[in-house]
């Protein structure tokens, strides 16, 4: 079988954007008044919003509020982010014009808002790299439910199990691997050790390290 099909996570794995969210939560918690858990971006990182705030800071635990102060956290984010400018990932651009020369479809599976992923893909004129993208909006469940990915996967018009999964967190490896797909994990968000237990396909350091020809033994 070959692979007809990549799916990549957004945040940690195309951009470089961990010191923007960072921020971005530390002015919403200097808004509100309240206070992070000192490792509070390792344990939310791949999370959705409306997961991190009741589970991981525990301020509410009324959805209205979390609902509420999400998609406040992203707005602070946009607003970092138009000042600032995002960053690409390490060979994140390289890597997407090789797919494209080969040619390989690519899609988007992310935990965050489209406003983010659009607000990047107009920073970095990325629109032709990508048939489309499954984001928070579009699913109920988070990673590590395979939703995102698998609704990714009909994006492509490809099966499961002809898609590689490219993630930088334990959630989305898991989520890859529940979804049926090839997991590439990249240590740009947590050090090789934590996805071992998941047993992924690949460990790399950044997309820039990626061959092709590595993609295509996951398949024999």
């Amino acid at each position: 079988m070959n692979w007809e099909g990549v799916i990549f996570d957004w945040d940690g794995v195309i951009i470089d954007s961990s010191e923007l969210h960072k921020k971005s939560w530390e002015k919403l918690a200097e808004e509100l008044g309240q206070i992070l858990p000192n490792d509070h971006f390792e344990r939310g990182f791949g999370k959705r919003n409306e997961t991190i705030i009741p589970e991981i800071f525990q301020w509410s635990n009324d959805a209205r509020e979390f609902e509420r102060w999400g998609k406040r956290k992203e707005e602070l984010y946009r607003e970092l982010a138009i000042l600032k400018g995002i960053k690409l990932a390490p060979g994140a651009r390289a890597f997407l014009e090789e797919m494209r020369s080969i040619p390989t479809p690519c899609a988007i599976g992310t935990s965050t808002e489209r406003k983010n992923v659009d607000l990047a893909i107009e920073q970095h004129d990325l629109s032709n790299f990508f048939v489309g993208a499954a984001c928070s909006e579009d699913v109920k469940n988070g990673k590590p439910d395979p939703e995102v990915f698998l609704k990714a996967a009909e994006i492509l018009s490809r099966n499961p199990g002809e898609c590689v999964v490219f993630e930088d967190s334990p959630h989305g490896i898991e989520a890859g691997k529940l979804a049926g797909m090839k997991t590439v994990a990249l240590t740009t968000s947590h050090p090789s050790n934590t996805f071992m237990h998941l047993n992924p396909d690949l460990i790399v350091d950044s997309l820039a390290l990626v061959d092709p020809a590595q993609i295509n033994h996951l398949f024999d």
